[in-house]
């Protein structure tokens, strides 16, 4: 999975989860015996499956990069980067309800054992007005009291601001990065930093974009303290709504966006009753039941 789906940074671009998945329909359909269990498979090999030329070539290539592999784990490992894949026992049972969405890939930074442990996750903006801040911070804080691991994605505003009041109160924080875990560094054992198909690669728009689905997945329920009608926070619990990879709760004072939400079926949220995060009931249709597709 990691010489497939990982980005190594040697220009070679990894399979995507749906590519992942094509290939091993393929493999696993074939019949005992037609294909080489000593050894990688080759383009020859994957065409008998029945791949076209140009993938079976591009799969072949890839699987021919062990030592760019052993080269990038090496760094990692002395970043204190570890690989989680789709087969790993730490791989979150949660994110396998966004089906071919799901990563097949994480790279971790901090204690991974966070990824095994209950959460919450929280969105928000990054500009904030008092109430969104007074939401987010309230939402950190009732993490860390009720147990659940707070899940955001390190932004400015909202996130930072639930982040830091979850760790103040003895919480602990995973965060979704849209950027290399170089820059990151966990100053304790309450903290993970996870980035999806390799740790070094930097921050872009789409990496910004994709890591919501992650963060919406992670959490048990997920929590939106502010939005507008635009940005990451809107269409990540947008497509949440409509996909429902968790139940979404959103603050009745968190601006237009929010207000949208709840028009659209999510649930209304208000800061004088947030008492606890266990005690919200979702009105919204239920979770689609969770496959182990491995």
């Amino acid at each position: 999975m990691l010489l497939l789906c990982a980005d190594l940074g040697d220009g070679q671009k990894p399979l995507t989860p749906a590519q992942f998945r094509r290939l091993r329909v393929h493999v696993l359909a074939r019949p005992e015996g037609e294909a080489p269990a000593e050894r990688t498979l080759e383009e020859a090999d994957l065409r008998a499956l029945g791949l076209e030329a140009s993938f079976a070539r591009r799969v072949a290539a890839l699987l021919d990069r062990e030592a760019a592999l052993d080269a990038y784990l090496r760094v990692g490992r002395e970043l204190d980067v570890s690989p989680v894949t789709r087969v790993s026992p730490l791989y979150p049972a949660r994110l396998r309800l966004l089906g071919q969405d799901a990563p097949t890939v994480l790279f971790c930074r901090g204690d991974s054992s966070l990824l095994q442990r209950p959460a919450v996750a929280l969105v928000g903006s990054r500009e904030l007005t008092e109430a969104g801040r007074t939401f987010a911070r309230r939402v950190g804080e009732l993490a860390a009291l009720e147990g659940f691991v707070l899940v955001s994605g390190n932004a400015r505003g909202a996130d930072q601001t639930a982040q830091e009041a979850c760790l103040a109160a003895g919480g602990a924080v995973i965060s979704v990065l849209p950027d290399s875990l170089a820059d990151h560094d966990p100053a304790g054992e309450r903290v993970l930093f996870v980035s999806e198909q390799g740790w070094h690669l930097p921050i872009a728009p789409y990496r910004a974009l994709d890591r919501n689905r992650l963060i919406h997945a992670l959490g048990e329920k997920t929590l939106a303290a502010q939005s507008r009608l635009t940005g990451g926070t809107w269409s990540g619990s947008l497509e949440n709504l409509r996909r429902g990879w968790s139940p979404l709760f959103v603050n009745e004072a968190g601006g237009p966006g929010c207000a949208r939400l709840i028009a659209l079926g999510a649930n209304p949220v208000r800061l004088e009753t947030l008492d606890s995060l266990r005690a919200l009931t979702p009105a919204q249709l239920p979770l689609t039941e969770m496959k182990n597709e491995e």
